[in-house]
């Protein structure tokens, strides 16, 4: 019966955590990014972290976000990610939908791998950031 499910997938809607100053400081915020050519409508974000420090178990709370409607080629902004939080594993639960029908899909940033090391050039945004497709 399982075998009989169709799970949709998509494409051209993505997380990125991109590196942004602010004050005088350098934050990193996630944004959902929309490169469809038609937009995407009741956007929720489920957010957590997970992960171990220094051996000690670490878990954030979920947080919800709801980004309701995001338009053709463009973003919005999910959260700000504290320093302390880019050791562990970083969480992102997407759904939304699209001519009637819902998508949903987990993106995951790995324990470390938001750094200055994996800079990429983020489209749409055109910052620099950590992007998954």
């Amino acid at each position: 019966m399982k075998k009989d499910i169709k799970i949709p997938t998509f494409k051209d809607v993505w997380i990125a955590v991109v590196q942004e100053k602010k004050l005088q400081s350098l934050v990193w915020n996630a944004y959902v990014i929309n490169a469809k050519k038609e937009p995407i409508q009741g956007v929720l974000v489920n957010s957590k972290g997970y992960g171990s420090v220094n051996g000690e178990p670490l878990k954030t709370s979920v947080l919800r976000h709801f980004l309701d409607v995001i338009k053709p080629c463009s973003y919005k902004k999910i959260e700000q990610l504290p320093k302390p939080l880019l050791s562990i594993n970083n969480e992102f639960w997407l759904s939304f939908y699209l001519k009637n029908k819902m998508y949903d899909k987990k993106f995951i940033f790995l324990a470390e791998s938001i750094t200055q090391l994996n800079l990429v050039d983020v489209p749409i945004i055109n910052k620099k950031g950590i992007l998954i497709k």
